[in-house]
């Protein structure tokens, strides 16, 4: 158990806003070229300018926390191994926490003022490299505004507590309380939902897939309507926002599954969501969201910058029990996924891939 979580929050906090707002800043005063030049490759993805100026601050205010608690930091940009010990010389076997973080998830929408970027921090008892997500009892997350943005929305949850969050005019300082409102509408018909295909490669495989959830639960529609709508935020955090909002209904980010078949067309893997995008989705399931791996299992990983994930979030129970089944079977039938459970016949299936 975290040792005066409250307290730990409350600095979190600060060097979230700290963070924010050097970014925001930053975008005011520097051309998107300047801000999207890159300066390396490492610890699970591209390393921007933009990346820079946050890891500097993050660093400077980690340090200052160090001095009162004794933590490993694990997020990508710190080097090849992403793992950074506050006090400087701690031994990560011995530190008392382990926190993992983004400081800025959603890069490429921010850095060219298409869409809000958003810090990422999840902080778990240390067990050495055995921590996991599933240990993560504190996640913090923090809008970083478009320039032409003045509020900045922060969610945040300390495990068994419920959600907490502020809506702040960060120009001003103005701060008001925000609570996630998540989608009680029991079903995908007319709302926002859909799989995530940012990238090219696969993104035929993916739309299919996402056309035949749409299909099997809906049936062909008719003409001139719309059965449901999308939207591709380039962001794990801003797409759990969305679900915690109730703007969105369900989102599923399938990518590590199309290895083999990337494979077989001669193109490696490309970007996909690591443990350090997923560090806050215990916001998700304190504020009551279904949140799952592709077998309908929690989300489990070790914390580290390199494990490719795939995820679901579901607003409620109805969008789950609507939507998994189909899901799986689809990607069963596929043979993307090795195994599945057939909840009208109670059948277990499996597939050697």
């Amino acid at each position: 158990m975290i040792q005066n979580a409250t307290r730990l929050l409350t600095q979190l906090r600060a060097i979230h806003e700290a963070i924010r707002n050097k970014v925001a800043e930053s975008g005011e005063q520097q051309a998107i070229e300047q801000l999207s030049a890159v300066v390396a490759q490492q610890a699970g993805d591209t390393i921007f300018e933009i990346d820079r100026i946050s890891e500097d601050v993050l660093i400077e205010h980690f340090t200052l926390l160090g001095q009162e608690r004794s933590f490993v930091l694990v997020a990508e940009g710190l080097g090849e191994t992403g793992l950074m010990t506050f006090p400087e010389g701690t031994d990560p076997d011995a530190a008392e926490l382990r926190m993992i973080m983004d400081p800025i998830d959603g890069t490429r929408g921010i850095m060219y003022q298409k869409r809000a970027a958003w810090i990422l921090t999840g902080v778990a008892p240390n067990h050495g490299e055995q921590t996991r997500l599933g240990d993560i009892e504190l996640a913090l997350q923090t809008e970083i505004p478009l320039v032409k943005q003045n509020l900045s929305d922060s969610l945040w949850a300390i495990k068994g507590q419920g959600v907490g969050g502020e809506r702040m005019n960060w120009r001003t300082g103005e701060r008001h309380p925000l609570a996630p409102q998540p989608s009680q509408t029991p079903t995908i018909a007319y709302g926002y939902g859909g799989i995530s295909r940012f990238f090219p490669g696969g993104r035929t495989v993916l739309a299919e897939i996402d056309d035949e959830v749409v299909d099997r639960i809906m049936g062909n529609g008719e003409p001139g309507k719309a059965r449901a709508f999308e939207d591709q935020y380039i962001s794990t955090g801003g797409q759990f926002y969305e679900l915690l909002m109730g703007h969105d209904r369900w989102i599923a980010d399938l990518r590590p599954l199309l290895e083999p078949l990337l494979k077989a067309q001669g193109h490696p893997l490309g970007l996909c969501c690591h443990p350090y995008d997923l560090c806050t989705e215990l916001i998700m399931r304190e504020a009551g969201l279904v949140v799952t791996d592709l077998a309908g299992q929690p989300l489990d990983s070790p914390l580290d910058v390199d494990s490719a994930l795939s995820w679901v979030g579901y607003a409620n129970t109805y969008i789950h029990q609507q939507v998994e089944p189909v899901l799986q079977s689809i990607l069963y039938e596929k043979k993307l996924l090795t195994a599945y459970k057939d909840v009208e016949t109670g059948q277990a299936h499996d597939v050697a891939l």
